[in-house]
């Protein structure tokens, strides 16, 4: 507990700002102001989260340029919540806020995600080239992904710029994934039926994470790679067509088709749900686009913890 009135007294602490901090950090800002005296004119530009980051305090004490600039983006900054690192990279490198905070999503992405390992790896001295690259053509991370898989496949030198930076992605994405296709569909027939066999076991194995019900919506699992070729196809998504089918043996991931329950033949959302982390970590409905908001409430609210409670059950 802080006595206010008698804070008020302390001569040291009449310009820290203290009266627009409304929480329980005071101590702590109290503290960081006796050594960034600065904090004062972040916290009268409305700027309280910010106020705390050691990195902008010390940027703003050395560089006049920098607190001018804080200032015009004000409105920006207090509509949106940006990484401390987007801030200073958009500084910089002069670039918007809204840029420099893709790439330090997508940098985290690759950072914290295993499955994004092989682009972090490869592009691990030509990041920034890379990001400008997926910001240009307007593609995710996954999508990329997707692609990079298909060439490793086919044993295409990711060092020469055309393969690793195709001038228009989505022609030579679709163009690759057709020959990932051709070329997985001409595997040997045993391996293809132990694939099949190994695939429908881990599909039975989880059958009770299906849910039917009185809902609108219904989630059932994929029970072979021809599901998930089918589901793709339809949908124009590459679930059926790189590794997806083998993550799902592994039991790394599922993958479940949402369906309206009055044709629950018909392909309509993909979601890939995680067994270690207990949650969905894609859903995408036609070519790539996002779900309307009865899908997301549908599989958050109603699929997903029931999922979950199922789950419990069979590692019991």
């Amino acid at each position: 507990v802080v006595n206010i009135e008698y804070l008020r007294k302390i001569p040291d602490y009449k310009y820290s700002g203290y009266n627009y901090c409304n929480d329980t950090r005071i101590i702590q800002q109290l503290r960081i102001y006796e050594q960034y005296p600065q904090m004062e004119y972040m916290l009268k530009l409305g700027f309280g989260r910010l106020a705390h980051s050691k990195q902008l305090l010390k940027k703003v004490g050395k560089d006049r340029r920098f607190r001018n600039w804080l200032c015009s983006k004000s409105n920006e900054l207090h509509n949106e919540c940006y990484y401390v690192s987007s801030i200073l990279r958009a500084y910089n490198q002069n670039i918007s806020l809204d840029n420099a905070q893709k790439y330090e999503y997508n940098n985290k992405k690759l950072t914290q995600d295993k499955y994004m390992r092989p682009i972090r790896n490869h592009f691990k001295n030509n990041l920034d080239e890379y990001f400008t690259y997926i910001a240009k053509q307007n593609i995710s991370n996954e999508l990329y992904l997707d692609y990079f898989n298909a060439c490793q496949f086919l044993h295409l030198d990711m060092t020469i710029p055309k393969n690793a930076f195709p001038h228009d992605f989505h022609r030579w994405h679709d163009i690759r994934i057709d020959e990932y296709n051709t070329a997985k569909a001409l595997a040997d027939a045993e391996k293809k039926k132990a694939l099949y066999e190994a695939f429908a076991k881990v599909a039975n194995k989880y059958m009770s994470l299906q849910k039917t019900g009185r809902a609108k919506y219904i989630a059932v699992i994929a029970k072979s790679p021809a599901d998930l070729i089918k589901e793709g196809d339809t949908l124009n998504h590459c679930v059926g067509r790189m590794n997806y089918d083998q993550k799902m043996i592994r039991e790394e991931t599922l993958i479940f088709f949402i369906r309206h329950k009055d044709t629950p033949d018909k392909p309509f959302v993909t979601v890939e749900y995680s067994l270690s982390k207990h949650k969905v970590l894609q859903c995408y409905a036609k070519s790539n686009s996002k779900p309307d908001d009865n899908v997301y409430k549908y599989i958050h609210k109603n699929w997903l913890p029931y999922a979950n409670k199922q789950l419990k059950k069979l590692c019991a």
